[in-house]
């Protein structure tokens, strides 16, 4: 069973591209633009709106929207995450909290 399991998640990140320093490389092309996103209502003084991204799911990129989330700390700033071209496919580059 472990042994099974071990060889399905090997193929997976095969099918999904090369290991890279930033992560996977996907080689089935870039993310489609984002779509139109609506921008609800701020929960609470404070919180920062982290816009949605394309992730890779088997084999396709599928979105996750973006949210509302409470900074780590008062100065804090959102950088959002990004895919980027490398070794002949694209890397996503997660996003972080940076001081401003």
């Amino acid at each position: 069973m472990k042994r099974t399991l071990l060889t399905g998640m090997f193929t997976l990140v095969l099918s999904a591209g090369a290991a890279s320093a930033h992560g996977i490389v996907v080689r089935f092309g870039p993310p489609p633009p984002p779509p139109r996103e609506v921008v609800v209502m701020r929960p609470a003084p404070g919180y920062v709106w982290t816009p949605g991204y394309y992730y890779a799911s088997g084999g396709r990129y599928a979105w996750k929207p973006g949210r509302w989330v409470a900074p780590p700390h008062r100065r804090a700033v959102w950088v959002p995450g990004y895919w980027a071209p490398r070794h002949g496919g694209y890397v996503w580059i997660e996003g972080y909290w940076r001081k401003r």
